[in-house]
């Protein structure tokens, strides 16, 4: 599923792993969207994600979530 976003960008939806999280991705938990607005990376491949929500969430290497990302075309 993927449409043209306001600013021009085109938002897609993306399989995401600990390995390829971006900040800006929205993730749906619990039926809410949730935008990614920072990420540390810890041991044995692991990334802490930290949402503008103030939520936290510890993405295993084995996780695997659909998320929507902007990207830019021009």
């Amino acid at each position: 599923m993927s449409g043209w976003a306001p600013s021009g960008s085109l938002a897609a939806s993306v399989e995401i792993t600990s390995i390829s999280v971006q900040r800006g991705d929205v993730i749906q938990i619990g039926g809410q969207p949730c935008r990614v607005a920072d990420l540390v990376q810890l041991p044995a491949g692991a990334k802490r994600l930290f949402f503008e929500s103030g939520e936290v969430l510890t993405m295993h290497p084995q996780s695997q979530f659909t998320a929507i990302r902007m990207m830019k075309k021009w």
